[in-house]
């Protein structure tokens, strides 16, 4: 397309017809549509260039886009929330064969036996590796399963008030804030030493591993809360899942995770899925849907949606969630990754993580000026306290090809949380304790 040949290529209406449809609703500019928006909340001028022709502004995306470092581009020590792992090819050559890339979303009673069938494998898949006996067909993510959790909890015990254990993930709350602010739940911290409930509270929510990495021991807090009559919502990870008990073999009544680390590529922060699982009893009150086997007229096997407690579905007062993006793609790359390693391939995974991290630990605090602040068991995950600032840190090793650990300097003095999975090295684990090394001479 050549610059010039008109100037809104992807939008038909001209700028006579954008004038025609002002004058009929009665405003002389696009701006005047926006004027109940208070002063200062308004977006401000955006001064948007002109446009290029596409292969010049093509050219310009490729170069930004070079500027970028991807997480196979050298030793890579960031996780906090998304973690990179192996994902043998056949992943991708499955989902993106065209009976499941361009599926229909699968809420529909008429959608296929194949798409059922991938989101019931899912379902059985998450249940076994959390141990629960119910799982849901995916969420959006983990933040938002999590937050989901709490307010199944509040539906279940009628009550309007989470309390959730300071150790979980920042951005996990922030999301689970956003979830409950608008419908009146209150939310407040509690700490593993001091779980002083408030009244009417409806569950606590924590994660194992937890946001250091660290796996907390939660059976007494699970306790407590059943002791007042409340619901235990877990956060956990799939991996960690395997390797250490999980949550729902001391209790746990609702147990969601993130299901990127099982063969979804770390992307830039999704598209991910989200594993939803719970109590049998509580079932009514899940969110998203279920996928049902059963037999047809003719005695063969049949997949069915067997429940669906979102507003389009039933009565919206009776809905149990809003959620309308289908993760079914997503959920199929989890289900085909578990499906090639099996359950002795995940755990093995599970076990080189676990393996690797503790490596790099142990080089890591032998070096002077170096600290691993927090005590107890950590799976693939652990806080570093530094020398000097961990921005300055990361600067510098970036300049040497490694992008390090998160800073979180706000939560831990020059801390930085470093994780390290399979696909680590011993090559770059010890390039990474060399150049941490000559950083804090």
């Amino acid at each position: 397309m050549q610059s010039g040949s008109f100037q809104h290529p992807y939008i038909p209406n001209t700028p006579a017809d954008r004038e025609e449809m002002l004058k009929v609703i009665g405003v002389s500019s696009a701006e005047e549509l926006f004027r109940d928006i208070p002063q200062g909340y308004s977006a401000p001028s955006l001064d948007i260039p002109q446009a290029l022709p596409e292969m010049d502004l093509l050219r310009e995306l490729q170069a930004l886009g070079d500027e970028n470092r991807h997480a196979d581009q050298g030793p890579f020590f960031l996780g906090a929330g998304a973690y990179r792992h192996y994902i043998p090819a056949v992943v991708q050559a499955i989902v993106n064969r065209g009976e499941f890339l361009t599926a229909y979303t699968p809420y529909q009673p008429e959608v296929s036996q194949g798409t059922l069938q991938a989101a019931y494998e899912f379902q059985t898949m998450v249940g076994q590796i959390l141990d629960m006996d119910v799982a849901n067909a995916g969420m959006y993510d983990g933040a938002s399963s999590f937050a989901e959790g709490a307010l199944m909890a509040c539906r279940i015990k009628r009550r309007y008030k989470v309390a959730y254990l300071d150790t979980v993930s920042p951005d996990y709350i922030d999301v689970l804030k956003t979830y409950t602010l608008p419908q009146g739940i209150e939310i407040y911290p509690v700490t593993a030493n001091s779980t002083n409930l408030k009244r009417e509270t409806a569950c606590i929510v924590a994660q194992s591993p937890n946001f250091y990495g660290y796996i907390e021991p939660l059976e007494n807090l699970i306790e407590t809360a059943h002791s007042l009559d409340a619901l235990a919502v877990i956060a956990t990870d799939p991996f960690a899942s395997v390797l250490f008990r999980p949550p729902g073999s001391y209790g746990a009544d609702i147990v969601t995770a993130e299901g990127q680390p099982l063969g979804v590529p770390v992307s830039f922060g999704g598209p991910y899925v989200g594993l939803f699982t719970c109590k049998k009893e509580y079932v009514r009150q899940l969110p998203g849907r279920i996928v049902g086997k059963t037999v047809d007229s003719n005695i063969r096997t049949a997949y069915v949606l067997t429940l669906q407690t979102r507003e389009q579905h039933i009565r919206r007062e009776k809905a149990t969630s809003n959620i309308c993006t289908s993760t079914a793609l997503i959920g199929l790359m989890t289900t085909v990754y578990s499906a090639i390693l099996g359950k002795e391939g995940i755990k093995e995974v599970a076990q080189l993580c676990y393996q690797k991290s503790h490596y790099a630990a142990s080089l890591i605090q032998q070096i002077p000026g170096y600290s691993l602040p927090l005590d107890g068991v950590f799976f693939q995950e652990f806080v570093v306290e530094c020398p000097r600032s961990p921005s300055e840190i990361n600067e510098t090793l970036a300049s040497k090809g490694i992008i390090g650990g998160l800073d979180i300097s706000d939560r831990i003095h020059n801390g930085m949380l470093i994780c390290v999975t399979e696909v680590n090295t011993r090559v770059e684990i010890e390039a990474l304790v060399q150049a941490l090394s000559d950083i804090g001479k």
